[in-house]
């Protein structure tokens, strides 16, 4: 089963437990479990809470990337 989001490991570098995020946003502990081992998803205004509370771009809980260094090019 392929990851979906990055919830433990941003957890981890910023040194965030499940019940820092549980007291946040006031669910319970098994959602939050449930959210960082893939088996759930929170849903988008969830998951804004969390990367404003953590200070990371929403999309590094999504997906490893330099978001804030990478220039886009315009389609064609």
């Amino acid at each position: 089963m392929s990851k979906i989001n990055r919830l433990s490991e941003v957890f981890d570098q910023k040194g965030v437990r499940n019940n820092d995020i549980v007291k946040l946003l006031r669910v319970r502990k098994e959602t939050v479990s449930r959210w960082v081992h893939n088996k759930q998803q929170p849903d988008l205004h969830k998951l804004y809470l969390i990367a404003e509370y953590l200070r990371v771009d929403i999309r590094e809980l999504l997906h490893p990337s330099d978001w804030s260094k990478s220039k886009v090019e315009p389609f064609s």
